[in-house]
Formats: C-alpha cells, sequence, structure tokens
C-alpha cells in the first residue's frame, strides 16, 4: 500500500490531498490549507496567543448562551472552497439561515458569519492570505487581535470587500450579531469582567431583543439577510 506522503508547512495541495495527508499524521496538530498553502503554526505561548484566545472564546460563548439560534466554536475545521481548509482561532454563526451548514463528519462548510482568529502582528498571514479567503467567500465580519501590536481589527464585508468597523467611545459592535459589543480597551488589558460588562450592555438592548424574537420564531434566514447580502 503506498505511503501516504508527510504534511509539510509550506506544501502547495488541493484540498482533498490536503486532508488525505492530514488523516495520516501520527499526530494531533493544527494545520490548515489557506489559497492551497498549507501552514503549521509552532507552538502556542501563553501570553501570546492561550490567554487572549481563552478571553474572547468566553466573550463569544456568554453572547451565544444569551442568543438562541446561535452557536459558536473553537478551532474548528471549516472548508471555504477548494484551496481553504481553515481553523479560526474562534467562530459565531447563525445555526438557521446562515451560510455555513455542518457536513460529513460534523465538519463546518461554507462561511460563518464572523471568524475570530489570535495573532502576533500584522505580518501574519491571518490578515494577508486567510483575510482574502475570507473575504472572497463571504465570511460576514472577521476579528482579528494583534497581540504584540496591541490592536483589535473587526472587519465587516461591504459588498465584496472588507472595511474596517470603527469603535464608538471605545466599544466595537457588530453587525450580523445585534448585541454583540466588544470593549477594546479591556479585552486588550484581559479584563475579562468589564468586557462582559459591556457585552451584558448588548445583550439587554432592545436590538438584541428584536434579533432573539426573529430568531426564536424560526425566522433565522430573516434575521441574517441583511448581513448575508453585505449591507451597510
Amino acid at each position: 500500500m503506498p505511503t501516504v506522503p508527510e504534511l509539510v508547512h509550506g506544501d502547495r495541495l488541493c484540498r482533498d490531498e490536503f486532508e488525505r495527508r492530514y488523516s495520516a499524521m501520527e499526530r494531533s496538530k493544527k494545520a490548515e490549507l489557506v489559497e492551497g498553502v498549507v501552514y503549521m503554526p509552532s507552538p502556542v505561548s501563553h501570553s501570546r496567543h492561550s490567554a487572549p484566545h481563552g478571553r474572547l472564546l468566553t466573550w463569544l460563548g456568554v453572547y451565544a448562551a444569551a442568543t438562541p439560534g446561535v452557536d459558536f466554536g473553537d478551532n474548528a475545521t471549516v472548508r471555504l472552497d477548494l484551496e481553504n481548509e481553515v481553523q479560526p482561532d474562534a467562530l459565531l454563526r447563525l445555526a438557521r439561515g446562515g451560510r455555513s451548514r455542518l457536513g460529513p463528519g460534523g465538519y463546518l462548510e461554507g462561511a460563518p458569519e464572523l471568524a475570530v482568529e489570535v495573532t502576533a502582528s500584522s505580518a501574519s498571514y491571518d490578515l494577508h492570505d486567510k483575510f482574502r479567503a475570507y473575504q472572497r467567500n463571504g465570511v460576514q465580519e472577521y476579528l482579528v487581535w494583534r497581540v504584540d501590536e496591541a490592536a483589535i481589527d473587526w472587519f465587516r464585508l461591504a459588498g465584496s470587500r472588507y472595511e474596517r468597523v470603527e469603535a464608538v467611545d471605545g466599544v466595537l459592535k457588530s453587525r450580523a450579531f445585534a448585541g454583540l459589543w466588544l470593549d477594546v480597551g479591556a479585552i486588550l488589558r484581559l479584563e475579562l469582567g468589564e468586557v462582559l460588562g459591556v457585552l451584558a450592555r448588548g445583550t439587554a438592548s432592545r436590538e438584541h431583543a428584536e434579533f432573539v424574537a426573529v430568531m426564536t420564531a424560526g425566522g433565522g434566514e430573516a434575521a441574517g439577510s441583511g448581513c448575508l447580502r453585505g449591507d451597510k
């Protein structure tokens, strides 16, 4: 029986071959296919990755708990297209009426409404090749925490291109998910209590109540229709 070639950082593969080599790896390791190129990240630092990652995941989880019809995940494999099989650090998606779905083996296929990445700096592929892949495949919102540069970038799809979301009074607000508010200063300081306090204000807002009412009425498609067009 032929030996399956090793998956190597920098290889250029189609998605089927990437999955074949990934499945044959002897030990579990994160690997992504971005614009046809294999990326295998280095070991994870707590201060530069897992601590920020944990705060963002908690923020998304608390929002999902308050918002029926919304699903969130951590490092899930997402099959965007034939050249992109990514594992965003976190994601938020509409469980009904969204652009992603559960495919064979429980893997996500299609674009989640929000992808979240924690990266060292603006030099990372998260803000270059992966940015373009998310943009082209219709990921409605993309949040990147540049840890070394102490900055949060939030992008929103306007038509076919991302535009930067600007904070108002230090708070970034999602359009795809009503009430998903992020205190930029607090998250950069890793002050989770403050982050969740601002989020609580968002989930207590009228727009969040209206969003929940549509979702619980079984109108997930109506709730997501504006953001799926990329409207401002």
